[in-house]
């Protein structure tokens, strides 16, 4: 009981916008992995579903391995730069803004290398007895399979500036009164750890709890995430007399997610006449198992236009989360006040993503290339946790508040510049599934692609950008919150051979 209360309770401070539970704003990150692809595909801005005849195909439509007239083998890895620029504090729209105070933007970047890929696909030709037609029925059953990184959680922040118009001690406060409204002990939970640290003070008279500090403290957070998301795929594409092609697929999945934040605020104590250091501090290390399938066709009503489309089930994860966090708090003058607390929850629950419905265009120019775009929708708010451990209610009841559906939008193009070059660019949105202060991602993409003899060699750059709203704790129209400004800069290169 003490844990589930504490993690739900406690899942906004130096995580999340808007009071979103902690398990729900998992749910959402680990549902919003990308499809692995090579550097062709990632050039054209990952519009893939109607295009087929690359190694994508076997993680997006399996449909596309019926294209293949040879096997094929590649590896992919890839140079991420990443850059956040953070600018608090700000207040939160939605509820006014009490005062306009200074703000301060921090920047921070990591660089890292990773692989992205490795695919390989097995030809299959269907023999045909002596006289029968060679180009019509089915003529070929293809098997794929790969490895490919999906989700990138990587990813450094910080931002440090004076609060004029509240305190994280108003929410520990918050927090008690809430206790003390419910019937609840104070005794072991974070509101408790600060009213022992003497964060917070209880007026008898009015038997409620507030803030034992002045406004206008110094308040900074430093948060460093590592890990990622990974699918190994496996895919058969058929090819019913070129012109209709059927995929069928399977991935499993895994989740390495690290987070470590530490919420600093410098104040003064007017109770106890004296500055304080005080620092909350959460861990969370998360594990993660699951698998999905796929169907896909493409059929090409005439030789030079291609239609797709492809069903992706949810995905369905086991996962275990351990979760630690404490409070710190340290006076300059008074050495018997202060103090540091701590616990650990470890918790498992299964996970259901949404269901992924996508559709694409694909128009070519005979030997000169083509132009293809691709339309996906996501509703977030099917997104469910159960959990033996816990009652999920409230992480579902947020997910179907806080989320909504997306449609996201790719547009990409190759051009043969000779019998060897390519040229090839690419565009795409992928609508925010918050509700709340978030902003579409956007991607945009180019790359060159060289062929000899039975190798080739594809680099791709690609850039994401977009911006979220984090804030530390909610109290209302006095929550503060960070704005922070994602800028990834990645470069893919995939080493290729048919054989």
């Amino acid at each position: 009981m003490k844990a589930k209360h504490l993690l739900l309770a406690m899942a906004t401070v130096a995580i999340s916008q808007h009071a979103f539970a902690q398990y729900s704003q998992d749910a959402i990150r680990f549902s919003g992995a990308d499809v692995g692809s090579t550097s062709r595909i990632k050039a054209i801005g990952n519009a893939n579903i109607a295009i087929g005849g690359d190694l994508t195909s076997i993680a997006n439509n399996p449909a596309g391995l019926g294209f293949f007239t040879r096997s094929e083998l590649s590896i992919t890895p890839e140079f991420n730069m990443n850059r956040t620029n953070s600018t608090y504090p700000r207040f939160n729209s939605i509820y006014g803004t009490s005062s306009t105070p200074a703000t301060s933007s921090t920047a921070d970047q990591r660089n890292a290398l990773n692989f992205n890929n490795a695919s390989v696909v097995f030809y299959g030709q269907l023999n045909k007895d002596r006289g029968q037609n060679k180009s019509q029925g089915w003529l070929s059953v293809n098997f794929g399979a790969s490895y490919a990184r999906t989700n990138d959680f990587y990813q450094n922040y910080s931002y440090k500036a004076v609060n004029p118009n509240s305190s994280i001690s108003d929410y520990y406060a918050y927090l008690g009164n809430q206790a003390i409204d419910n019937g609840y002990s104070l005794d072991g939970y974070l509101e408790g750890w600060a009213r022992d640290q003497r964060l917070i003070n209880n007026t008898a008279r009015a038997d409620t709890y507030v803030a034992s500090n002045t406004l206008g403290g110094t308040e900074s957070n430093v948060s460093t995430s590592t890990g990622g998301q990974s699918a190994y795929n496996f895919a058969f594409g058929a090819n019913y007399s070129n012109k209709l092609y059927l995929g069928l697929g399977l991935s499993f999945t895994n989740i390495r997610y690290n987070t470590t934040t530490d919420f600093t605020e410098d104040n003064y104590n007017t109770e106890l006449r004296s500055n304080y250091t005080s620092t909350y501090t959460r861990d969370q290390v998360t594990k993660g198992n699951g698998f999905n399938a796929r169907f896909g066709f493409i059929y090409k009503p005439v030789e030079t236009v291609r239609l797709g489309a492809s069903i992706t089930t949810p995905t369905w994860y086991t996962i275990d989360d351990n979760s630690y966090e404490g409070l710190t708090t340290r006076y300059a003058n008074v050495s018997s006040a202060g103090g540091r607390n701590s616990d650990t929850y470890p918790a498992r629950y299964t996970l259901r993503t949404p269901l992924k419905v996508a559709g694409g265009l694909a128009v070519f120019a005979g030997k000169y290339g083509f132009i293809t775009g691709d339309v996906e929708y996501m509703d977030y708010t099917s997104t469910h946790l159960t959990s033996d451990d816990y009652d999920p209610a409230t992480d579902n009841n947020d997910i179907k508040r806080n989320y909504q559906s997306v449609v996201n939008a790719r547009l990409g193009a190759e051009a043969r510049l000779t019998s060897a070059f390519f040229l090839r660019g690419g565009y795409g949105v992928y609508g925010s599934p918050s509700k709340i202060n978030a902003t579409n991602r956007q991607t945009v993409s180019g790359g060159l692609g060289y062929r000899f003899a039975n190798y080739y060699v594809d680099a791709t750059y690609t850039h994401v950008s977009n911006t979220t709203t984090i804030t530390p704790y909610d109290i209302a129209e006095y929550s503060p919150a960070a704005d922070i400004k994602n800028r990834n800069s990645n470069v893919f290169l995939t080493l290729g051979l048919r054989f």
